[in-house]
């Protein structure tokens, strides 16, 4: 499944949309930057709450396609700004990281 196509199986909001939309082949779920460095894969999505251009410099480090900010937490201009200049897709829902996983989790499952 491809980044956009994650985006609306999730209902989620596409807050930074100048990202390459390519195929997604995992996703982490952690609020702790140093665990998601440490064990996120590259070209996968990151969900966390952790808004902040912080966690973009982390997707950076690890080649992340895209960040999943639940529980509609506020998303800060430069972390949009960062985001869009390091080309990942920053996504909003309101619904909380086990939900967003577990849908994720199901649609990697069934081999979207």
């Amino acid at each position: 499944m491809t980044i956009s196509e994650a985006a609306k199986a999730l209902g989620a909001e596409i807050v930074q949309k100048d990202f390459k939309d390519e195929k997604l082949s995992s996703a982490y779920t952690s609020d702790l930057l140093s665990d998601v460095m440490a064990h996120a894969k590259s070209g996968g999505a990151l969900i966390t709450i952790q808004a902040h251009k912080n966690t973009v410099a982390v997707a950076t480090l690890v080649n992340i396609s895209v960040v999943i900010i639940c529980n509609n937490r506020p998303i800060p201009d430069d972390m949009v700004a960062s985001a869009k200049d390091e080309g990942i897709a920053i996504f909003l829902t309101k619904e909380n990281q086990f939900t967003v996983s577990g849908k994720l989790y199901k649609l990697f499952s069934e081999g979207n």
